[in-house]
């Protein structure tokens, strides 16, 4: 039987369409945020930030800054859909396929390692140290509008970009898991662990529809939070357990006993069908425009804003600049020729080794996760000296990636 074709092409093209859109209006938002913390309406953005929201329901009462809100609660919806696209990528896309995912893999390593490697020989010593996994990340929405500006770009290196930035999605929240985690309050966190168990039994079970894992979203949410991890790894933990495949009238046959008639063409289109009505999908397809209009621009106006006047630059933003804009590219290029010789990878089509190379400064544009994780590593000035690294390299970052993805797309791929 011939290979069959995937049906992926409409679904990520509209996905990278929202990420890119996304990454403009991302960028206004921190634009925006910047000005007001050097304008004479600083006070005004700084006391909004620390503006108290409480909830209470008779005993119950849980109160944080309106900061805290916006970095906690809507930003478990930005890594609930980086689990859900991490899933959906590990078992049903790119990642799914060998040499693609090895190329993937083997960039996202380098770019999370040289970085934070740099970061630390300008940094060896706490409590600057405690930064060096800033420069790790990658922003996937401004990484790909910056790829959009760029006129006739393969979409195999989108899709290229795309499995970097949530490989590397996932190696930060590892990192946030591990090393910016707190002290673990053990009855919360057990309590989480058996919320999350009942979500993964629902799927077991083949519970398709999508608001009885929602509605235990919120209690794993808030037993994470108590447990002393980050409250954002309940949406990652979520995602795990929406199921990937709709229920079909043949749920727990044998292949031997499903009618001929699903084989060959048939059988894919009924694969294309029940991965568009997953809930996975669905869910997916849902909160794209919401985390990439809503909850991303948010928390940008909420972190990006810095006032300059009266600080100075020291190792920390040196550090965060040279682990992105040295860092990033000379890892995902090294490790990414290393998995080409070593045939653990394949260039994407109509892309050379140039291009991998400008992909490697889009993946420096660190941006929400980098001031995510630096909001965890650091307080009071350094967290301004981190804000200000992030931002400007992230910057420049996107300017030489631009320009270096468009010249090697003007040249024969090598």
């Amino acid at each position: 039987m011939p290979m069959r074709r995937r049906p992926y092409p409409r679904v990520l093209q509209q996905f990278l369409e929202s990420e890119a859109k996304g990454g403009f209006l991302l960028f206004f938002a921190a634009l925006l945020a910047f000005f007001l913390a050097n304008s004479p309406l600083v006070g005004a953005y700084f006391g909004l930030r620390e503006v108290p929201v409480g909830l209470k329901v008779g005993a119950f009462a849980l109160e944080k800054p309106l900061l805290l809100w916006v970095n906690d609660l809507l930003m478990a919806l930005f890594f609930l859909l980086v689990g859900l696209e991490l899933k959906r990528e590990m078992l049903a896309g790119e990642l799914k396929e060998p040499r693609r995912a090895g190329l993937a893999v083997a960039a996202a390593l380098g770019g999370m390692a040289f970085p934070a490697l740099f970061y630390l020989l300008l940094n060896p010593s706490p409590p600057e140290s405690r930064g060096w996994g800033v420069p790790m990340a990658t922003d996937i929405a401004f990484a790909l509008g910056v790829l959009a500006l760029v006129p006739r770009v393969p979409l195999g290196l989108k899709l290229f970009l795309t499995a970097l930035a949530i490989v590397d999605d996932l190696g930060a929240v590892l990192v946030i898991a591990l090393f910016y985690t707190g002290g673990l309050d053990g009855l919360p966190l057990a309590l989480a662990g058996l919320t999350l168990g009942l979500a993964f039994l629902l799927n077991r079970l083949g519970v398709r529809w999508l608001w009885p894992y929602l509605l235990l979203g919120l209690p794993l949410w808030y037993f994470v939070l108590k447990s002393g991890l980050h409250a954002t790894l309940a949406g990652v933990l979520l995602a795990l357990a929406i199921p990937l495949r709709r229920a079909h009238p043949f749920q727990g046959a044998t292949e031997a006993e499903e009618p001929e008639a699903l084989e060959g063409e048939l059988e894919a289109l009924e694969e294309a069908v029940e991965e568009a009505q997953s809930p996975l999908h669905r869910l997916e397809h849902t909160l794209h425009p919401w985390v990439a209009y809503g909850v991303l621009p948010i928390f940008a106006f909420f972190n990006a804003g810095v006032a300059l006047g009266g600080l100075q630059m020291g190792s920390v933003s040196l550090g965060i600049a040279l682990g992105l804009l040295l860092g990033k590219p000379l890892g995902v290029f090294l490790l990414s020729w290393l998995a080409l010789r070593l045939g653990l990878g394949v260039l994407p089509e109509g892309v050379g080794l140039r291009g991998l190379f400008g992909v490697g400064f889009l993946a420096g544009i660190g941006f929400t996760m980098a001031l995510f994780i630096a909001g965890l590593a650091f307080s009071g000035e350094m967290l301004d000296q981190a804000k200000v690294g992030v931002l400007g390299a992230s910057l420049v970052a996107g300017v030489l990636g631009f320009f270096l993805v468009r010249t090697a797309l003007d040249r024969p791929t090598a």
